[in-house]
């Protein structure tokens, strides 16, 4: 499974972006971003705007993938992870 940190930087790495660019952007230091792309900090749903125009991501696209990771990572061991997400769909 791919993260969301992995995500990142694989996006900016492909647009030839150094960190400090992209933290620049993010009104963050570099650390923090680093910190992101190696899973060690969770990006927010604030920054994702940011990401989206910095590393010419459609918005819908990371929006799903930042939902993808987050769902995973955090609830991804789950037994009836497939069952309750059908149920929250309902719900929305």
């Amino acid at each position: 499974m791919n993260s969301f940190g992995e995500y990142l930087r694989n996006k900016r790495e492909q647009q030839g972006l150094p960190l400090r660019k992209v933290a620049a952007e993010l009104d963050i230091d570099t650390s923090i971003l680093s910190k992101i792309e190696r899973n060690e900090r969770m990006a927010t749903k604030e920054m994702l705007p940011i990401f989206a125009k910095t590393l010419e991501i459609e918005g819908r696209d990371i929006q799903i993938e930042f939902i993808r990771a987050t769902v995973l990572s955090t609830l991804g061991d789950l037994e009836f992870l497939a069952e309750g997400l059908k149920n929250v769909l309902k719900k929305i």
